[in-house]
């Protein structure tokens, strides 16, 4: 058995947000080797959200967060069980985290589920008649749509986004955040203003 050290255990609180001794515990099973520590408490963190998925969500936060120069304004609401999670630093941090990746990435939906029934239709409709598709044989093409439209979704809808530059997307890092805080974590809404937009 791998000797856990205090600066192994350190790292891996740093870069999964767990638990000193869910940490220890992790890298323990995990034979002292942080990637499996990681994907370990990756596991656990995944399940313990979706135990806490159906919890009402009716606290938090709505904050904003005004890009350098003033061009680009974002409004977010995030909620959370309590008021007490609310107004944790953590809690604040993942708020104004998201409101930047909004700001950033100027997403239209919060999610697949909440893409209008007409937008989602028009948009198959568009990836059905393209000359690309089009062109090829009839009984792949469904898959193709399929798989455009997932790489849409990737563009328009926050949590499937890419956080920042990293491999896990936004939902990846809320689903992380409820582990980490206890408490279920859902984006209500967003606005994003860009300066002499839609005129």
């Amino acid at each position: 058995m791998a000797t856990i050290t205090a600066d192994a255990v350190k790292e891996l609180r740093e870069r999964t947000g767990a638990g000193f001794m869910d940490c220890k515990r992790a890298l323990e099973e995990a034979d002292g080797d942080v990637e499996r520590a990681v994907a370990l408490l990756r596991e656990r963190g995944l399940a313990a959200a979706a135990k806490k998925a159906g919890r009402e969500a009716r606290e938090g936060l709505v904050s904003s967060y005004i890009h350098t120069g003033g061009r680009v304004g974002v409004l977010i609401e995030v909620n959370c069980e309590t008021d007490f999670v609310a107004r944790t630093d953590e809690f604040q941090k993942l708020v104004r985290d998201l409101a930047v990746q909004v700001a950033g990435m100027s997403p239209i939906y919060v999610d697949v589920d909440r893409i209008p029934e007409a937008d989602l239709e028009a948009k198959k409709r568009d990836l059905e008649a393209d000359e690309s598709v089009q062109r090829k044989p009839e009984r792949i093409r469904p898959q193709i749509v399929e798989g455009q439209l997932k790489k849409w979704y990737a563009q328009v809808c926050l949590l499937e986004q890419p956080f920042r530059d990293e491999e896990r997307t936004v939902r990846e890092l809320i689903t992380e955040r409820v582990a980490t805080i206890g408490e279920n974590i859902r984006v209500r809404r967003f606005v994003r203003y860009a300066l002499g937009e839609e005129l």
